[in-house]
């Protein structure tokens, strides 16, 4: 049995401000909640990567139930604020359109230790996200939310971390393929995921997905919540898993090079609307 740090159901769901919470916002947290809630297939895959590390499989079991939690969380603050949101719903839509390959036995990383690293970005990219999210709305309840969903993110990618380094010892991986494992997987923020989650909690029923067009709504929305500061964090936790030393000179500018990408592209994004 995993013990959770936070519980969902016992969150102050009767404080919900509904003067403060932002509309455009909402389809933001709606997505987010099918892309938690679905851990669990993430979890039959790292389980098949890892088949001969029981020890493994149990973390990547107990990170699943924290995420499906945190899918939970957003799940029902959305369907507070908007009551046109049915959560469960949402998320048969999402899994009858979006699968993930779980009938794998080895990673799609090309090793392990490529796998770890793969899961450290993820977990850097959330972390980051929720610390974005909770940042940008007054709302007090997804506040909290999104501080105790950045603190499980930034617990999880520590983890992953400690595996990480287990398995560079075996598999020998130089800081040229790490990074070339990290900056692969952060590219792939922008394939079918996210869209097609987004798709599924707000697209009006009958209507067909396009990729560039869910894609597009998503992205405007999440790259304007951002500071510098969450992409100063999110570059330092990149390099960490890399074998670089952050908070170096070369961290820095690699981060301001990233905080001018985001900017740019909520710039462009925000024009296109």
């Amino acid at each position: 049995m995993v013990a959770l740090h936070w519980n969902y159901e016992e969150l102050p769901w009767d404080r919900i401000d509904h003067s403060k919470v932002d509309p455009d916002l909402v389809p933001l947290i709606k997505a987010a909640a099918l892309v938690e809630f679905n851990a669990d297939d993430y979890t039959a895959y790292l389980c098949n990567v890892f088949h001969d590390d029981p020890e493994f499989q149990d973390v990547a079991k107990g990170w699943a139930v924290e995420e499906v939690q945190h899918g939970r969380a957003l799940g029902k603050w959305a369907e507070l604020v908007d009551p046109t949101f049915n959560f469960d719903r949402a998320v048969q839509r999402f899994r009858d359109g979006y699968k993930v390959p779980i009938d794998l036995n080895a990673s799609v990383r090309g090793s392990r230790s490529g796998e770890m690293i793969a899961r450290c970005m993820v977990e850097t990219g959330t972390s980051s996200y929720y610390a974005a999210i909770g940042d940008s709305t007054d709302e007090p309840v997804l506040k909290l939310i999104c501080k105790n969903i950045a603190a499980d993110e930034l617990r999880h990618f520590k983890i992953f971390y400690t595996y990480t380094k287990k398995y560079l010892e075996l598999e020998q991986l130089n800081k040229f393929q790490r990074l070339k494992v990290a900056l692969s997987r952060i590219g792939e923020s922008e394939d079918d995921e996210l869209a097609y989650a987004y798709f599924a909690a707000n697209a009006p029923e009958g209507e067909d997905y396009v990729h560039k067009t869910y894609n597009q709504a998503y992205m405007r929305r999440a790259y304007g919540r951002y500071k510098a500061k969450h992409i100063d964090r999110a570059v330092a936790m990149v390099f960490k898993a890399c074998g670089l030393k952050p908070h170096t000179r070369f961290c820095t500018l690699a981060s301001r090079g990233a905080w001018w990408l985001v900017e740019s592209r909520a710039r462009r994004l925000a024009k296109a609307a």
